[in-house]
């Protein structure tokens, strides 16, 4: 089969099929073994996705942490967590773990990762070692569909807003550090120090994805204000562009399986990490993918 990749359907995949999770975005790929490097051509289709659909997922995955690096280079370079600890083997996965006794979770507000970085995160590679019997899900927002929703005159004042993004400070957060909101409240993850690193930025509101054309709201608790403008006078409109980027038919809700390996695409979605299992124990590696600036 040679017809052109598109979302249509699978026609266009000679070696992976995909199944859609819901109608705003997501899919589930199938015939890709990822213990296995993956020749050019497979990892064309998986590319397309990607880019089709902004989320996929691999079930019934059994990798190494070198297996998911090795997956994870064939995207880019590995981007390192300025803020939190690698595992001492592998220090480009970051554990996510939450015990029984913890309280907080990680990722638990809507975001795209590494938004406050000057080139921020492309991807996002989250590998499920250990999931609980329920709940733990990630939800999933498409900001192609936020941006394409908004009426014209919103989208003209929407292109020429810039947005300052923050790493230690979420506003929703009371300024607190991420070592005083993360003291005693997850057991088993770090907090570090950023050093030099930079991790407070500004991007355009509006991005433009650079593979596929399609313009994008990029927007997340990451962002404290807009550029140019006082705290006061960006809240009412930062919350509306917030509120509307999360509307319920643009998102999708992932569940969990032991052995799931689940690719997103930073530039066009945001996600939010859902905390209902108290008691239980969830164990994710996780690697994110260099990117580009945003334009």
């Amino acid at each position: 089969m040679n017809a052109p990749m598109n979302s249509l359907g699978n026609a266009q995949y000679r070696h992976i099929a995909t199944h859609r999770i819901a109608g705003s975005l997501g899919a589930e790929v199938s015939g890709v073994d990822l213990s296995q490097d993956l020749p050019d051509a497979v990892l064309a289709e998986v590319r397309a996705a990607l880019l089709a659909h902004q989320v996929i997922a691999f079930r019934d995955q059994t990798i190494t942490p070198d297996q998911q690096l090795t997956f994870a280079r064939r995207w880019g370079e590995i981007h390192l967590h300025p803020f939190m600890k690698g595992m001492p083997s592998h220090p480009e996965i970051l554990a996510i773990i939450k015990r029984p006794t913890d309280k907080k979770n990680f990722g638990g507000s809507w975001h795209t990762d590494q938004m406050f970085s000057p080139n921020p995160a492309m991807g996002t590679m989250l590998y499920a070692l250990e999931v609980p019997e329920a709940g733990g899900d990630t939800l999933f927002t498409n900001q192609y569909l936020a941006y394409e929703s908004l009426s014209d005159g919103m989208k003209a004042m929407a292109d020429t807003l810039r947005t300052v993004c923050v790493g230690d400070n979420f506003k929703q957060m009371d300024g607190r550090s991420r070592v005083d909101r993360y003291a005693g409240q997850m057991s088993e993850m770090t907090v570090k120090d950023p050093g030099n690193v930079q991790t407070t930025s500004i991007h355009p509101l509006v991005r433009t994805h650079p593979e596929t054309g399609r313009k994008a709201l990029y927007v997340g608790n990451h962002v404290q204000r807009f550029d140019g403008f006082t705290d006061a006078e960006s809240e009412p409109l930062l919350n509306f562009f917030m509120q509307h980027s999360t509307r319920p038919e643009f998102t999708m809700r992932f569940r969990w399986q032991k052995g799931t390996l689940l690719l997103w695409d930073n530039r066009c979605v945001q996600h939010f990490a859902i905390n209902d299992y108290d008691g239980d124990t969830r164990v994710m590696h996780r690697i994110t993918i260099c990117g580009d600036k945003p334009f």
